[in-house]
């Protein structure tokens, strides 16, 4: 398990670093995996017909909402995020890009836009919104990641408990070293191919909000 070191946030210089290695890492990849990017639009086009991509708002940094943009993996071509229906929509090419995260490829122009991090806490849809609560929307103080704490440490087999809070690990211990770290392992957890699907679901169980803690019971005298 990845091992935050000493809190600090990104702002100041480590912050411009942390952009332009996220500027530098994504453009070269577009340039590298270009063929490959060719490849897997060829297939998708072939195997779910149009359109390619799959665009869907997500919340970023400081609230803020942008279009994240990946290759689509499941046929009907809906964009509202139902779990319900995944195993159905997922067709077995869309398993294997998801598998492979071949599909999260196209994020890295999120990344030259701004719009997202290589590291970070992964951006969720906009209906979670108002289902955060005011800790747990303290995950959008950093640009979401391409990869996070999170997905190294579980990815979607976590529960949403475990998952907010790598989140918020990561937001209070940020460093350019525990980016190195993540990325590493991030390449050793595709390989591996774990954490894909949470338990029960051909994608990832829907966030439905925490439940508020329920106060004690009053007993008989008090």
């Amino acid at each position: 398990m990845v091992d935050p070191a000493t809190p600090t946030s990104p702002r100041g210089g480590v912050a411009v670093v942390k952009r332009v290695v996220d500027v530098v890492v994504a453009s070269t990849a577009l340039v590298v995996m270009a063929p490959v990017l060719a490849v897997v639009a060829v297939a998708v086009l072939l195997g779910l017909g149009r359109p390619v991509l799959f665009r869907q708002r997500r919340i970023g940094w400081r609230g803020r909402e942008f279009t994240i943009v990946k290759f689509r993996s499941m046929a009907g071509g809906g964009h509202a995020f139902s779990p319900d229906d995944d195993q159905l929509r997922l067709t077995p090419l869309g398993r294997w890009l998801r598998s492979t995260s071949l599909d999260e490829l196209p994020s890295l122009w999120n990344i030259l836009r701004g719009d997202m991090s290589l590291v970070g806490p992964r951006p969720f849809p906009t209906g979670y919104r108002d289902l955060y609560t005011p800790e747990q929307f303290r995950r959008h103080a950093v640009r979401p990641g391409l990869t996070g704490l999170a997905q190294v440490n579980g990815r979607n087999e976590l529960d949403w408990e475990k998952r907010f809070a790598y989140d918020l690990r990561y937001v209070d211990h940020w460093s350019l070293s525990l980016d190195a770290r993540i990325l590493a392992r991030t390449a050793v957890a595709v390989l591996r191919r774990r954490g894909i699907n949470a338990p029960g679901t051909a994608t990832a169980h829907e966030f439905r909000g925490t439940a508020p803690e329920q106060p004690e019971p009053a007993t008989a005298g008090r």
